[in-house]
This record gives structure tokens, sequence and C-alpha cells, in this order.
């Protein structure tokens, strides 16, 4: 498995590579990972069965990384590949993120002839991240083109990511790309007694939509607490945001979805907000509806194929909207827990890793 973004690393498809490599194992399968190193993190361990070999590379964050980053993983990564391979037979490569990763998967079909599927993240595709890699996708259109004609499988997360590689990398591979998406362990959160509160994670970026949550709350004490779990180039924004508003907002910064704060957090939380303009198949969502919450989100990319009937919707970028979807359900109690029930039955339904897993291994 290649992935420069194994947990502890990267943000949402490190958590997803690592959850379908321990699956793997779990089914008898033998698994080597090959990812970055960062600081102090051991360049070899096991862990749930799972050998995890770590090769020097540039890495300024832990949970972003830049493309000249990326490219000194493709030249470690290659070495250390080429080594493994000549010591063990592997059959099959399992690539996260077409570009860069797939750049390394390609070159090891090319050399040693191993097969490799791929899957697919969204900052990878072009058209879908308005905040980075939009001047770099500029540069990768033959070799995302490349790199998918030579996969054996192509796995989409999401339906609307699926059109994004059909429109802007190539209309030949259609039969190549299988829709599997993210799973979640449904037993990893159990909703607690629920509190007043309402809760929002991510990155802080415009394009999240945490502005728009405040505006939404600003104008009057809606009667809950508003907590915002990220960090980013917006905190200061929003915190100046904040300090206007009637409800009460509390900033936690980073947690880590495995910290204790977090899943308490999000246990309790009656209502969970996602009002991004663009995701692919959110783990933040999984997590909420697995926890027991209402689930708002936006009615476009991915969110409407990952909560279905199980939430409510509202346009990008409207504060009004958001104002009217919350006061809907805070005014409403037997709906809100209508789709708190709806929420935990889909994910138990749908998104567990033992369903995901059987569709995974159908793709290699």
């Amino acid at each position: 498995m290649l992935n420069y973004e194994f947990p502890p690393l990267g943000g949402g498809a490190g958590p997803v590579s690592y959850e379908i490599a321990k699956g793997y194992v779990g089914l008898g399968h033998s698994v080597a990972v090959v990812t970055m190193t960062y600081k102090n993190l051991p360049r070899y361990e096991v862990k749930d069965g799972i050998e995890i070999y770590r090769v020097p590379c540039w890495r300024s964050k832990k949970e972003l990384c830049h493309p000249w980053e990326q490219a000194t993983y493709l030249i470690s990564g290659w070495l250390k590949c080429r080594e493994l391979l000549r010591k063990n037979k592997y059959d099959i490569c399992h690539c996260h993120f077409i570009i860069p990763t797939g750049v390394l998967a390609l070159a090891l079909k090319k050399k040693f002839g191993l097969p490799y599927i791929i899957t697919a993240h969204g900052s990878d595709v072009p058209g879908f991240n308005t905040d980075r890699f939009q001047f770099l996708h500029k540069f990768t259109g033959p070799f995302l083109r490349k790199i998918s004609k030579e996969a054996k499988n192509i796995i989409s997360p999401s339906i609307y990511l699926k059109g994004l590689i059909l429109k802007n990398i190539s209309v030949t591979i259609e039969d190549k790309i299988k829709v599997i998406p993210n799973g979640i362990d449904s037993k990893k959160f159990t909703p607690q007694e629920k509190k007043k509160y309402i809760f929002s994670s991510g990155r802080l970026l415009p394009r999240k939509g945490f502005q728009y949550l405040i505006q939404a709350v600003s104008g009057e004490d809606v009667g809950y607490e508003v907590h915002v779990a990220g960090d980013g180039p917006m905190m200061y924004e929003l915190k100046r945001l904040a300090e206007k508003s009637k409800t009460k907002i509390i900033f936690h910064g980073w947690l880590d979805n495995k910290e204790k704060e977090y899943k308490n957090l999000l246990e309790q939380s009656e209502i969970y907000v996602l009002a991004s303009e663009k995701e692919n198949a959110s783990i933040a969502l999984l997590e909420a509806m697995g926890a027991g919450c209402a689930v708002i989100t936006t009615n476009v990319s991915g969110c409407p194929e990952t909560v279905g009937d199980a939430g409510l919707y509202v346009n990008p970028k409207d504060g009004a909207d958001l104002k009217s979807k919350l006061s809907n359900i805070i005014n409403n109690q037997s709906k809100l827990s209508e789709l708190q029930k709806l929420a935990v039955e889909r994910v138990k339904n749908i998104y567990d890793w033992g369903i995901i897993l059987k569709r995974y291994i159908g793709s290699l």
C-alpha cells in the first residue's frame, strides 16, 4: 500500500487508508505500507498487523504536505519499494491518490509487473480543491491520464468525485471506476446523553463554511453552545466574527478524532453542522452520524449522497438558509430525535467497515 498521508499524518485520507489496511490484515492478507516519515516517527513498526515503512522525506507539517515535499516521497519511496519487491512477492499495490502516489505505482508496474488499484481522495482530481493545487493541476493532465489508464481499477468514494474524474481526467476509464464509499467502525462512537451543543469540525478554510454557521447563530441566543474543532488560516477571522455573536461560540483548536475531548463533544452534541462548499466523502459526517447527531450539511458535491435522508440540507454560502434549518430542528424535538436515529442506522447499515471492505476485496 502506498500513501504519503498515512496516520498520524494528513487529513481524512490517512485514517481511511489505515482502516482498509487493517481490514485486509483481518481478512488474512499481508500488508506492507510505504509512507512518509515525520520528526520522531519510527522508520519501521508493526501496528494492527500492518508493516509500516516510513521513508525519509521533507515534510514541514503533520497535517499538510506541499508538492515539492511529495516529490521527495516519490524518490525515497521508490528506493524502499524496490528493496521490498526484491525480497518479497506482492500480489497487488493499493495506491492512495492518483497523484503524486500513482506516479510511484506506475513505475513499480513498469519495472516489476506489479498491478495496482487506486483510491482517489479529492485533492488529486482537478476541479475538486479550490484552496490548493489549482495551478499545479494545469500541468498534471498527462500524468493523471496515464496513471489512470494503467490502473486495474480506480476507487472513487463518491459519485460526485467519479464525475469529476470523468470530466477532468478521461471519459475512457469509466469502466474502471468503482464507487465505494469511505467506511467507519460503527461501534467507534456511542451517543451519550445529549447536551445543547452544535458541533462543527474541520480545517478552518473559507470553503468549509464556518463563517456561515457563525452568522446563522449570531443574531440571537439560539439556546445552544456552538463548539468548533479545527485549525487553519481563518481562525483569527472566525474568532473576530464570534465576538459579536449572541450565541456562545467555543473554539477548541485541532482535536484528533481519537482524543477523548473530540469523542465526548461529538457524542454529547445534539446537532452537527458541515457547511462546506465541496466535500468528497466526508469522514467527519460519518463520525457525526455514528455519534447520533442530527446533521445539517450542504446540498452539493458528495454531502447528499453520504447523508441521504438522515439529515437536512442548505445552500452553500447561505447563512440565512442555515439559520432557518437550525431553527427547524431546534424548535422541533421530534424531528431532531428522528434525524439522530436515522443517522445511527445509516452508518450501521451502509458504512460499517465490515460492509465496505467486502467491496474493496472485490476490486482487487
